[in-house]
This record gives C-alpha cells, structure tokens and sequence, in this order.
C-alpha cells in the first residue's frame, strides 16, 4: 500500500471510528445493560491478540458468552451454541458484537478493514499467515476473507484471501469491501451461531 493510500486509510479509520463511537454510544449503554440483565459478568469480552507484527493487543467486543466458555475459536467449540446467551445470539446475529473494536481502530491497533485478528492461541493460522505476510498489516473490524465465506470457510482459505488483501489492498478495494460486509450482516451470512 502506498503513502497516499495509508494516510488515507488512516484518515478514514481515526475518524469513522472516533464519529461512531459518539453516534452508537446511547445503544452501546442499552446493549451493555441488556447483557449485564441477561448473564452475570461484564459486559465487555476483552482477549488478547496478535495485531501488527504480531504484537498482542487487548481486543474488545461485547459479551456474547457465558462468562464459563472455553477460551477456543466458535466453530470448535462443538455444541458452543449452549454457551451463547439470549442477548448474544442477537448480537452475534446481527455483528453487533464486534461495535466495541471501533475503539481499538481509534486507537490504532486495528483498521476497520483488514485481516481478522485470529486468537493468541490459534498458533497454526498465526504461522500460516506470518509465513504469507499477513501479520504486516493492522487486523481489521471487517476483512476480505470475512466477506468471502468467514466461519464457512477453511483456514488455508481465510490465509489466501487475507494474502491476497495485503498484496492489492487500496482505498476502493477498502469500501468495497465495507460494503460486502453490509450486505452479508442484512443476510447473516457466514455467521456461525
């Protein structure tokens, strides 16, 4: 990516980041109330994992689980459904889950597109994607594999999109991109539940 390009990025993800925070804080406090009535424990999941450089950073997002849940990626956790609580199957559903990261793209630990950052303890989709580079870019809110298939497709696959994102990546491809992720949340694709 180009110095035009990352500047503009960075322009683009400090202040939709900064303006939505402001314009979703009346719903930030009405999820978080209505996650703290729903399940005892906080309202905020907050985990470790690895961004640029692979550098950990504490990533945020509203509790979907029961505060018990194995630290493992969704699609292992077998019947992990039974783990979700009333409001976070809504939440999960509808991606609203994912609103808290707009701080970390405030603070410029992720972008909001970019590769999806994996867990601190997915060690084999880590290496896979140092080995293909992904790991020199910002994690994003929103990436291409995610719009390409997400929980429905392999990690070989999410490791081929999220290369091939880094080695094309621009501003249009960007809102392209943005808008695919639109489009899937109005249909809950790829969402596993």
């Amino acid at each position: 990516m180009k110095g035009k390009n990352i500047l503009l990025k960075r322009l683009f993800d400090f202040s939709s980041s900064t303006s939505a925070v402001i314009i979703f804080l009346p719903l930030f406090a009405i999820i978080g109330l209505a996650i703290k009535k729903d399940s005892p424990g906080p309202f905020l999941f907050k985990q470790k994992r690895p961004g640029l450089n692979n550098v950990h950073f504490t990533i945020y997002k509203f509790r979907s689980m029961a505060v018990e849940t194995p630290n493992v990626e969704s699609a292992k956790l077998g019947e992990g459904v039974s783990y979700i609580t009333k409001t976070g199957k809504f939440i999960r559903r509808t991606s609203i889950d994912e609103l808290p990261q707009l701080i970390n793209v405030a603070k410029g630990e992720m972008s909001v597109v970019g590769p999806r950052p994996a867990l601190y303890n997915q060690h084999e989709l880590i290496k896979m994607r140092t080995e293909a580079g992904v790991h020199k870019v910002k994690p994003g809110i929103t990436g291409y594999a995610q719009v390409m298939g997400r929980d429905e497709i392999s990690d070989e696959e999410k490791v081929k999109y999220d290369k091939y994102y880094v080695e094309n990546q621009t501003f249009l491809f960007d809102m392209w991109i943005i808008w695919k992720t639109f489009i899937n949340v109005i249909s809950s694709k790829g969402v596993s539940h």
